[in-house]
């Protein structure tokens, strides 16, 4: 019988033994005398890592499903409050890695990924930073739970942030506006506690910085982030492009929309509501998703047929908005069941097709990369993991019937244009927090100033018809990533450029797309962005001209959709 995921075991760990553990196989790894000796070791360390990050994921998995969970809340502080010494556990790991006297032996048997991984990530940590490591940590879980605690009366119910999108795609526009205001009140009412808990965040990861011998935050958010072969520099070269090609683009789309659905201009909450005759939303029940998802992943790879049922079989998903979850979507790993994970937020938008083949992607991945001893290739760096993911979104296109029947060109028409319009917003974010840490001695409301200027850069036609908070530069507030994860969004519009390119590799040759799609999924973790990206051929996004070159081709393709009936 195969375990399901609720009969997956959680174990309390004992952090002493595991140090305890972890110390003697170092010490006989210093010691190996052979090759064969000091990989047999390493797989022994491994085991006991992978045992580890199985009782953080469980503990994060099952307190974000239900945030009001004493058990599982109480976990996920402990980790909050250890994680620093499992890091430091790791650094010796690296160390001793690094050291090797069998290094070449072990870059043959493992790959060189490994190694750069071990040698970044010790620039980013050290024993005397633990203090503001557990305060950082609990400052993003303090974020989360704040998110999540929203339970706003509206329309005779009591709804979650996540559960107010089938408002905000209603024919009727005042409905759209009074869901919208509703909505945001809950973020205006926490203005002060948002804005606080980030520049708390701000300051105490510039401290970390300085201790660990940075100029700033920058370069250790992007060693955090183990980017490998480029720099800020670069991102800044692929910001420019999206300023002077998608940014112009991006105002004929919105001019578009709003014809489209009878309008002279767009308000913030007309944004979301894509058609006169009603925006595509899935025609079909969760169960029924599921039941159709199974479907396509059979019809589009024996691969994929596998992973779909692994999935279903262990109940590896947790899919519909509900009271005390937290907000947005994530795929993780458990790793000694080897088994992705999917969260969602279901709302009965196109949003949950879209999260479903955008997790799933990240999904297939790992469930292809778990055949590695090392855990660090499971997934790749975020911005290779984001190809996966976003690539996933297109080349399951020819089964969108399955979800949306006869809305299924509006969808595409949608999902086309919204990764369009995403690009400007997703470097609007990225350029922040680049300013934001170059200067982390600013105040909210000069934070906040910055954004607006931003907005006025990069989404010039955005109009929040005088909600307070929006126009005083607060719509970041919403986005978890800039919390959690610092410089984790950029990834998400370098992957979506290279996700394009599979887009177009499957309309010249679907047979070919696929091949090198589970290509990169095989690859996991085992190369750099730049290798993987070389590996099937894809432009950078760093070079001049392959953004204007790739997205005028998909808007092109959005230009050809028959519009007349919609």
């Amino acid at each position: 019988m195969k375990p399901s995921f609720n009969e997956y075991k959680y174990e309390q760990i004992n952090l002493a033994e595991k140090e305890k553990q972890t110390k003697l196989l170092l010490s006989k790894l210093e010691q190996a005398e052979s090759l064969q000796i000091t990989i047999n070791l390493i797989i022994e360390i491994n085991s006991i890592r992978n045992h580890t990050q199985t009782q953080f994921n469980l503990a994060y998995i099952r307190a974000s499903i239900d945030t009001n969970d004493a058990f599982y809340s109480n976990e996920r502080d402990f980790f909050d409050e250890n994680m620093p010494k499992i890091q430091h556990l790791d650094n010796l790991f690296y160390k001793a890695l690094l050291k090797s006297k069998h290094i070449n032996g072990l870059k043959e048997h493992f790959g060189n990924q490994l190694f750069s991984i071990a040698q970044i990530s010790l620039n980013t940590y050290d024993p005397s930073v633990d203090e503001l490591l557990i305060k950082e940590n609990k400052l993003v879980s303090k974020y989360d739970k704040l998110i999540a605690s929203a339970n706003i009366e509206y329309n005779g119910e009591f709804l979650n942030l996540s559960q107010f999108s089938k408002y905000l795609i209603d024919q009727d526009r005042n409905v759209r506006k009074e869901a919208h205001q509703t909505k945001e009140q809950f973020f205006n009412d926490h203005l002060q506690k948002i804005d606080t808990i980030y520049d708390e965040l701000v300051k105490i990861r510039h401290d970390i910085a300085i201790k660990l011998g940075y100029q700033n935050f920058i370069q250790l958010g992007y060693d955090r982030m183990e980017r490998i072969g480029y720099d800020a520099e670069d991102v800044k070269v692929f910001r420019e492009q999206v300023k002077e090609h998608v940014v112009p683009l991006t105002t004929k789309i919105t001019e578009d929309h709003a014809r489209r659905i009878g309008l002279d201009r767009l308000k913030v909450y007309d944004e979301n509501f894509t058609f006169k005759t009603g925006s595509p939303k899935p025609q079909i029940s969760t169960k029924d998703i599921i039941n159709n998802t199974k479907v396509m992943y059979h019809e589009r790879s024996n691969e994929t047929g596998k992973f779909i049922d692994f999935m279903i079989d262990r109940n590896l998903f947790d899919l519909e908005a509900k009271k005390g979850k937290e907000s947005g979507g994530y795929c993780t790993i458990i790793n000694d069941y080897k088994s992705p994970f999917i969260f969602a937020n279901f709302n009965g938008t196109q949003g949950d097709i879209e999260v479903m083949t955008h997790e799933a992607g990240h999904a297939f991945q790992v469930f292809e990369s778990l055949k590695y001893s090392v855990p660090e290739y499971y997934f790749p760096t975020s911005e290779a993991c984001e190809i996966h993911s976003m690539s996933m979104e297109y080349l399951t296109y020819p089964w969108m019937h399955l979800f949306f029947k006869d809305d299924t060109d509006k969808f595409k028409l949608s999902h086309l244009e919204d990764n369009i319009k995403f690009l400007p917003y997703g470097v609007a974010i990225d350029e922040f927090q680049h300013y934001v840490y170059e200067h982390p001695e600013l105040s909210p409301e000069e934070r906040r100033n910055f954004w607006t200027k931003l907005e006025e850069k990069y989404l010039p036609t955005r109009d929040y018809d005088h909600i307070s908070h929006l126009e005083n530069g607060a719509f970041w507030h919403r986005q978890g990533h800039v919390f959690a994860s610092p410089f984790y969004y950029i990834d998400y519009t370098l992957a979506t450029i290279c996700a394009m390119q599979f887009y177009i590799k499957q309309e010249n040759d679907a047979e070919e797309a696929w091949t090198d799609y589970l290509k990169i999924c095989q690859i996991g973790g085992s190369k750099s962005f730049i290798e993987i990206m070389k590996s099937v051929n894809l432009k950078s996004p760093f070079e001049k001209g392959t953004v204007k070159e790739i997205v005028d081709r998909l808007y092109s393709v959005s230009q050809k959709i028959d519009q007349s009936d919609f």
